[in-house]
């Protein structure tokens, strides 16, 4: 990774800012047998798809080769002189130009000849009319055709294409970029996971500039999405093998049974703030262990995707900006609309080239974004279609059973933009735990964590396992979408679609230091029963206690002990299994546990009581889309670390 585009990410958006669109005129010297001069080739320099195109300058021969670098993929290839006109070298287009960063050189037999750095603009129509006021403008396109009633935005303005898939912007050019939203039944090429539906803009506001998108017509009215929250890769912990060989061997799994088209979308906190520079493992190094995947990966920034060594919010977003894209946007999936947006505003007090500082924010929506999510909205006429909105901080606080409040400083401002459609799916992260509210309209999908107690439990010489804060096993969301039916579930990291519950055997759960902390010394030891909590004492009332993950209100959870249905009562309290597998684990080695780390108390846990101690339990859980999963829980059944 280079470090310096993240330290210095603003002064190096000024220097290409003040260098775009300028062209570099340079008289090269002689190396012996190569002689180029009066060499003017544009910084940004625009190629039009199948054209051929030129480099002016004296000197060049025929039998010359220009070579092309990338400067940001190990790539490379050459492309022979055409024929030379005067002052112009003419070369045939090539398909392996990409948009991207070039060191062109000059080849010519065994000597060679530095000549400029590019960045390359593909485009498919360079004869778009000028219009005043309009700063960028361009084409969307598939299969040479234009394509009509694309939405085309920069973050501010909103725009869409016309019948030939012409579109223009009047651009401040703040943001840098422009996108697309994508369109329903159409992708972009896709570079290491990240669909390109953005391009970046130079911020010359003083004439416009061409920006192209190609489409590719594909059918994604059936698709299927993998929705993964909090991966915090760091680079510690053993995390990156865990990820690899635990959720990433889990995926690929899913997605080779998948028929149909299947996409990504991440939560937030792909990454560490905190091991950014520390552990040499940030954004670029996050993409890495994502590339084997092979679908396209929608991103959502988190709190801990900001530059640490930035104190304010705009700027510290730049490295995000510069090796992800858009910290929020819109694009479209069958007849499914998604939203991204940042609802993290990053503080970071005392955070400077460096200097990492407390990495402190706000969650909220900035008012920029809302304004732009109401002009995005309103290209939607079909109320009725369903809208997913992904962000990283809940909307709402976890449950305490039914009992729940805002968590954004300006929820209400959100949610009023949303009014008038009638199906809304709201998708988050953060808290590493799992919970669904609902209402009318809405629906928010707080999902648990990819990465558990922040890689802990798995952790080399710990408990084995991988748990999340409220007894969730680490994973993800899989949504299953038919048209403009949706269906989800919870997918638990090495198991199958059916595990959607645990059940306790509570005559057997008692955490004492003897058992679970034989390795802590005296001083540790008396934590226990602060940390165990009401498992500190022995229960003898022979209950049943289940934890539910992905419940819902509309579940149905059926409890029978010989055919006898047993009450069933919901309660809101910590999951015993994560308690032994990260505070006890911590204890153990004489060390105190993270507060932020420590089991959370949930709502989806629920109790029953049998008659008999030794009795066989039946137990059935059916989700809203009637699957069901089932247990027969012999008993007593043993409590450990690698129960399921």
């Amino acid at each position: 990774m280079n470090y310096k585009t993240i330290i210095y990410p603003f002064l190096l958006l000024l220097f290409i800012s003040a260098s775009c669109g300028k062209k570099l005129h340079v008289e090269q010297p002689t190396n012996g047998t190569i002689e180029i001069s009066q060499l003017d080739i544009p910084k940004n320099f625009e190629i039009v798809i199948n054209k051929d195109f030129e480099l002016i300058g004296n000197g060049f021969k025929a039998e010359d080769l220009i070579q092309f670098r990338s400067l940001s993929e190990n790539s490379m290839f050459t492309i022979p002189i055409k024929e030379i006109k005067g002052t112009q070298a003419i070369l045939p287009f090539s398909e392996k130009i990409q948009e991207t960063s070039y060191d062109l050189t000059l080849v010519r037999n065994d000597k060679s000849i530095h000549l400029a750095n590019v960045d390359v603009s593909l485009i498919f129509n360079k004869d778009i009319p000028e219009k005043e006021g309009m700063t960028v403008k361009g084409t969307v396109y598939s299969k040479g055709k234009g394509v009509a009633n694309v939405i085309v935005s920069d973050g501010v303005e909103v725009t869409s294409t016309d019948a030939n898939g012409i579109y223009y912007l009047a651009s401040a050019k703040k943001n840098g970029y422009v996108f697309i939203s994508v369109p329903s039944n159409y992708e972009v090429a896709t570079k290491n996971t990240i669909p390109q539906f953005y391009k970046s803009l130079n911020g010359e506001t003083s004439k416009s500039e061409i920006k192209d998108f190609e489409l590719t017509s594909v059918n994604n009215e059936n698709h299927t999405l993998l929705v993964m929250a909090d991966m915090h890769l760091a680079n510690r912990n053993d995390d990156l093998s865990q990820f690899q060989k635990g959720f990433m061997a889990d995926a690929k799994a899913l997605i080779a049974k998948t028929s149909g088209k299947v996409y990504g979308l991440t939560l937030g906190d792909q990454t560490w703030d905190a091991y950014w520079y520390s552990n040499s493992f940030a954004l670029p190094e996050y993409l890495n262990q994502m590339k084997d995947l092979h679908i396209p990966i929608y991103n959502t920034i988190g709190n801990h995707d900001n530059d640490p060594y930035v104190a304010n919010d705009w700027l510290s977003e730049n490295a995000y900006r510069k090796t992800i894209g858009p910290t929020y946007y819109s694009f479209n999936i069958g007849k499914v609309h998604y939203i991204v947006l940042d609802n993290t505003v990053f503080n970071n007090n005392g955070g400077s080239i460096g200097v990492v500082g407390d990495r402190s924010y706000e969650a909220r929506i900035t008012q920029n974004q809302l304004d732009w999510l109401k002009k995005d909205l309103e290209t939607i006429s079909d109320k009725s279609a369903p809208i997913i909105l992904a962000m990283h901080i809940p909307l709402h606080t976890n449950p305490n059973i039914n009992n729940y409040n805002y968590y954004l400083k300006n929820s209400k401002d959100l949610v009023a933009n949303l009014e008038g459609f009638s199906n809304i799916q709201v998708l988050t992260g953060h808290t590493h735990v799992n919970y669904r509210i609902e209402s009318p309209t809405l629906m928010e999908h707080n999902v648990a964590a990819v990465c558990a107690t922040w890689w802990w439990t798995g952790r080399s010489g710990y408990a084995g396992n991988h748990i999340s804060k409220d007894g969730s096993p680490g994973g993800y969301q899989v949504w299953e979408n038919t048209g403009k039916d949706l269906t989800w579930y919870y997918k638990s990291i090495g198991y199958d679609k059916t595990y959607q519950f645990r059940a306790y055997d509570l005559n057997n759960v008692h955490i004492t230091a003897d058992k679970f902390t034989p390795k802590a010394n005296d001083t540790y030891k008396a934590k226990v029963p602060t940390y165990a909590k009401e498992y500190a004492t022995k229960n003898s009332k022979n209950e049943i206690l289940l934890n539910v993950w992905g419940y819902e209100p509309n579940w149905k959870i059926t409890v029978t002990e010989n055919g006898k249905p047993l009450a069933i009562q919901r309660v809101h309290k910590p999951d015993p299994l994560h308690i032994i597998s990260y505070s006890m684990q911590r204890l153990n080695v004489n060390a105190n546990p993270t507060d932020s780390f420590v089991s959370s108390s949930t709502s989806h846990l629920f109790l029953a009581t049998a008659s008999d101690a030794k009795s066989t339990i039946d137990i059935t859980v059916e989700d809203r889309f009637g699957n069901k999963s089932t247990q027969k829980m012999v008993r007593p059944k043993e409590f450990s670390t690698s129960m399921n």
